[in-house]
């Protein structure tokens, strides 16, 4: 019996341990994951381009529908919109990360931006490139909120 036991245990601690540790890792990279987009919503909140400029690769494009039709925006055009300075109705604006989805190299964070007029649903694509996640793509949905609806 003891014979069974030992083995068994040491089994059971190894498995624990690896386990553990890909746990971990995996902890560790959704973290990393997470501050482009953390920038990005930091961009948003402050008007600061420089925020963009570390959530963004240096080519990438948005991509949306705009009356009906497929429309796109370069990274250097979108960040060049910020001013600076928060929106007036910061206060009244809420954003997060709903969630992220990571495959190796590549990632997808989805993030909702509500403001008081509008609700927007980010896809944002990621790539580990040179040790470091950044956005290089962007999609969107906005949805218009009703003039009485909070």
């Amino acid at each position: 019996m003891k014979r069974i036991i030992l083995p068994a245990i040491i089994l059971f601690a190894t498995a624990a341990a690896f386990y553990t540790g890909s746990v971990l890792a995996e902890n560790a990279e959704k973290e990393a994951v997470k501050v482009p987009l953390e920038n990005y919503l930091k961009g948003h909140e402050t008007g600061d381009p420089e925020f963009m400029k570390k959530a963004f690769h240096t080519e990438g494009k948005l991509m949306f529908i705009r009356d009906g039709k497929y429309t796109t925006v370069d990274f250097p055009a979108y960040i060049g919109r910020m001013n600076g300075t928060p929106q007036a109705d910061e206060s009244a604006r809420k954003r997060w990360i709903e969630s992220v989805d990571i495959s190796g190299n590549a990632a997808v964070g989805k993030i909702v931006l509500d403001y008081p007029n509008v609700r927007f649903v980010d896809y944002m694509s990621l790539l580990k490139i040179d040790g470091e996640w950044k956005i290089v793509n962007k999609t969107f949905y906005a949805e218009p909120k009703n003039a009485g609806s909070k």
